[in-house]
């Protein structure tokens, strides 16, 4: 089902960009412009915000054995999940991830990266808009440098895939949506986690 899923995120991704497409000066282009991903569940809204890091060129990203992951985490102790800023999830409703009540409210979103095992984090822990070194010793964040797993709200294990295609530019996507819940889809290179989630009552 997942994998079906992803074909078609691989085409409407295809359709946007010819769409959206206009002439910019390289120069005035983030290396890793914003992304947003949102889904509304009955009156209530969960928006995710991110940079969205382009592979250039680069093949087979995320690695094998013990160094999986470690050019994603570029030094930091997790994945920042995107690039640049902390990405942001702000939920209107009380959400149900790994077992654990999640009340709505905004979190900081990470990913523990293992080789078939994703561990996906919510966090209270506070971050910074723009990179300022002096804020990182009073404990803020700036994507996943400075993070602090006491600030934890869960930790929960996604369902990981190897795809036989590679997406350029990371994607995180809403899928399966109903009233119960629905999944949050994390793609890039050819990686794929997806993080099951439940909508309080």
């Amino acid at each position: 089902m997942y994998r079906q899923t992803s074909c078609r995120v691989l085409i409407l991704t295809l359709c946007f960009a010819l769409i959206g497409f206009a002439p910019v000066a390289a120069q005035d282009r983030p290396a890793s412009p914003e992304g947003a991903a949102a889904t509304q569940i009955g009156d209530a809204w969960i928006d995710i915000t991110y940079s969205r890091p382009i592979l250039r060129g680069r093949n087979g990203y995320f690695g094998s054995g013990e160094e999986y992951g470690q050019a994603a985490n570029a030094g930091g102790p997790v994945w920042r999940v995107g690039a640049n800023v902390t990405t942001r999830i702000k939920t209107e409703a009380d959400l149900m991830i790994g077992g654990t009540t999640v009340p709505a409210g905004e979190y900081s979103f990470f990913i523990d990266l293992k080789e078939g095992a994703w561990t996906a984090i919510l966090s209270k822990q506070g971050y910074m808009e723009t990179f300022d070194r002096a804020k990182m010793e009073e404990g803020l964040t700036w994507g996943a440098y400075g993070y602090n797993p006491e600030h934890d709200v869960v930790r929960a294990s996604m369902m990981t895939s190897t795809e036989d295609f590679s997406i350029d530019q990371m994607t995180i996507l809403f899928s399966d949506v109903s009233d119960a819940g629905g999944a949050i889809i994390v793609m890039w290179d050819n990686q794929m986690g997806v993080l099951p989630f439940g909508v309080g009552q």
